[in-house]
């Protein structure tokens, strides 16, 4: 079977998904080992249940082979939503191995699980499989930004007074799980109804949302440092910066389209454009059977393509590669 043909990855097979189960009851107990009432005791065993209980359940859909999904991409782009389910479904493990490397950024596993969640829905209705990618391969950059969003939005909300900060926590786990469930934005008639408080109450807390997440606004004692002064001392990608990785990645990958097979793949495969890992002229000439010397000539040829396709737009090619 070739490297293509193979279920999306083995790194989610039942080895990895035994320490997976470890990593979260390490969490799990760390984040219970504060003095606790008996009453938060029962709700964190709960919830390492549910955990628990979920990897249980989506190990029982098998992953897909590179024709399965390209099968039921076709079928997406026609709106069945049988097909859609179907593949957000045999993806979930996915998000479970990503997400295992954000434990310990701030938010729970299950509310990283979550937002990965939105993520590969994300990628499901975005995912253009005439291009050739596993949909593993595309979905990831997907369930990251997700969960990477999740985080920096989390360090903004933990800066409100505690009983505010609860109340914005109920409102957003409430606006992610609608979104999940309903596939679009909910209204806020429906977010009422989640959180069973009244409209209007919904509301003073989206505004409260929106002021909070503003990216100018003071914070801190002093109020000497802006929350973007913070955002951009740390390593989690602004909205602004998820955004122009988006448009990048469009521009490079319409110019990609324009190169032979060969060249796109060599390409793809020298910048990591496909997993975030370059390889080198070796490893590719051994993956195709061909010399590292070819590869090279390969390389320059595809690189003096791109570069006259993007200096009729006036864009620094260098400057767009990774």
């Amino acid at each position: 079977m070739s490297k293509r043909d193979r279920p999306v990855d083995d790194m989610m097979d039942g080895g990895a998904y035994s320490e997976e189960l470890e990593e979260k009851e390490q969490v799990e107990k760390s984040s219970a080992s504060e003095p606790a009432d008996s009453g938060e005791d029962l709700s964190s065993q709960r919830g390492l249940d549910a955990i628990k209980y979920y990897l249980k359940e989506i190990r029982k859909t098998p992953l897909l082979t590179f024709e399965q999904e390209q099968a039921l991409a076709k079928r997406i782009e026609k709106g069945d939503q049988e097909a859609r389910a179907k593949m957000i479904e045999a993806n979930l493990r996915l998000v479970v191995a990503i997400g295992k490397k954000y434990i310990n950024r701030g938010l729970q596993f299950s509310d990283i699980i979550e937002e990965g969640n939105l993520g590969l829905i994300r990628a499901v209705e975005k995912f253009q499989y005439e291009r050739g990618f596993k949909f593993s391969t595309y979905a990831s950059w997907w369930i990251k930004q997700a969960i990477e969003r999740a985080i920096v939005n989390q360090t903004r909300t933990i800066r409100l007074p505690v009983h505010i900060a609860e109340i914005v926590n109920t409102y957003m786990r409430a606006v992610r799980q609608l979104t999940q469930s309903l596939g679009r934005d909910p209204q806020i008639e429906e977010i009422a109804k989640k959180m069973k408080v009244p409209v209007e109450k919904v509301r003073s807390i989206s505004q409260v949302v929106r002021e909070t997440y503003s990216l100018d606004m003071l914070i801190g004692d002093q109020e000497e440092d802006t929350l973007k002064d913070i955002l951009q001392d740390s390593n989690a990608l602004s909205p602004a910066t998820v955004s122009d990785e988006i448009r990048r990645r469009e521009h490079i990958d319409e110019w990609l389209q324009q190169l032979s097979v060969s060249e796109r793949k060599v390409i793809e495969m020298r910048f990591g454009l496909l997993d975030g890992e370059p390889k080198t002229l070796d490893s590719i000439g051994k993956e195709f059977g061909i010399t590292r010397e070819r590869v090279r000539q390969i390389e320059t040829q595809a690189l003096n393509k791109l570069r006259i396709i993007t200096r009729r737009k006036k864009i620094d090619l260098e400057g767009m590669l990774p």
